[in-house]
């Protein structure tokens, strides 16, 4: 089984060209403050509440979207047997510092990501 902690964050995207404003909606208007750094793919972060909200633009036409839901788990190791046992496979994206990360699909093309937090 996988040991769910959170949800740690919410990734939704935007069209491409459209991250100024995006940027001005959320902090400007929404008032959620931006989370400073280099984030993947030139994503967006802000705090809501205890979770992340990430935006990034995304050009989904014909393809599958990069849309997720990210959760904490403990022990991510295990839950990448346990999913492999499962015949789900698991995929892996860019480092982030002080996270390991994968992700996976649901039969209907949903994608979810795993995180643990704490890793050197």
């Amino acid at each position: 089984m996988i040991d769910f902690r959170r949800i740690d964050h919410v990734l939704i995207c935007i069209p491409p060209g459209s991250r100024e404003a995006a940027r001005e909606f959320y902090a400007e208007r929404l008032k959620l403050k931006e989370i400073a750094g280099e984030h993947p793919n030139g994503a967006l972060w802000f705090a809501m509440g205890d979770a992340e909200l990430h935006v990034r633009e995304e050009d989904v036409a014909g393809g599958i979207s990069g849309r997720h839901p990210a959760f904490e788990v403990g022990e991510l190791a295990k839950a990448k047997v346990f999913l492999a046992k499962q015949g789900i496979e698991v995929a892996f994206s860019s480092v982030i510092e002080g996270r390991d990360r994968c992700f996976f699909r649901d039969p209907w093309g949903n994608r979810f990501e795993l995180i643990e937090f704490g890793i050197k």
